[in-house]
């Protein structure tokens, strides 16, 4: 019984999972949210993102095999695929539950973000438009906080833009160490298009410029404020992630190290945001 905890825990991949949630927590708590409205938040954006990752290894399960993935335990036949599939179904419909408590409009927006790495995992990573699902995911994240408010006010331009870029960062560095895995059974996302140099390149150029409409997006939409000291540092910490990102790509094989570098950005910029005391709303 242990085990097959364990291995259903390790298909709903926890890294990225619990780092989108402490991101989403690390956001309200810069809104200056009630701590019950920031656990709300963090419960449903846990169970939205254990959703996906529980559909992603019960839909891959078949390729998965055939690529000998020692990484999936649905691969390796240590949990059913079936209850993989109910366990992806199940969060998903408990994520929708929670998402009401926060509003109409947070829960509609968090509807959709599952609704794309569901279709992510469906079949738009094998097209051209493979990113498109992670624009979407990141850009709506901000909002969803917002939106969770009191107030229900939607996340400035710039944060939806941040959020978008930060997107595009993490499909390309998470695809990148899978793409002879991906190409043998038939997947071929933007990043297999481009090629495994060319797709590092660019998701840490959008780091970069994730990075920028963070520390420059509320000055321009509120001049009198100024760049503050944190959000200065916030950049410069994560131009300097963007160059080993980069240094990594050109001089060795991908691997999740680039992953972990812009997961470990984001959450950067969400403390900086925190420290700074910039609003996300527009």
């Amino acid at each position: 019984m242990l085990s097959r905890a364990r291995s259903l825990a390790l298909s709903s991949h926890p890294g990225p999972t619990l780092a989108v949630t402490i991101l989403a927590a690390l956001l309200a708590t810069g809104l200056g949210y009630a701590p019950a409205r920031i656990l709300v938040i963090a419960v449903a954006v846990l169970l939205g993102q254990l959703s996906i990752g529980f559909s992603n290894d019960w839909i891959d399960a078949e390729r998965d095999r055939v690529a000998g993935r020692t990484d999936k335990p649905v691969a390796q036949g240590l949990v059913p695929v079936r209850l993989v599939r109910r366990a992806a179904i199940t969060t998903a419909v408990v994520a929708l539950a929670v998402s009401v408590a926060l509003g109409r409009p947070a829960a509609v927006a968090h509807a959709v973000l599952i609704a794309s790495g569901w279709a992510y995992n469906a079949g738009l990573k094998r097209t051209p438009f493979s990113v498109v699902p992670f624009v979407v995911a990141f850009g709506l994240l901000p909002d969803i906080v917002t939106l969770a408010g009191q107030y229900g006010q939607p996340a400035a331009v710039w944060a939806l833009l941040a959020g978008a870029f930060f997107g595009v960062a993490i499909h390309f560095t998470n695809v990148l160490p899978d793409l002879a895995d991906d190409e043998a059974t038939d997947v071929r996302g933007l990043p297999h298009r481009l090629g495994a140099r060319a797709s590092g390149i660019v998701a840490f150029a959008a780091l970069v410029v994730a990075g920028l409409f963070t520390a420059f997006g509320p000055v321009v939409a509120h001049p009198v404020n100024g760049v503050s000291a944190i959000s200065i540092v916030g950049l410069v910490v994560t131009l300097g992630i963007a160059l080993v990102g980069i240094r990594l790509v050109l001089t060795r094989e991908p691997d999740r190290t680039l992953f972990r570098l812009v997961i470990a950005a984001s959450l950067v910029i969400a403390v900086e945001l925190v420290l700074s005391g910039t609003r996300l709303v527009g």
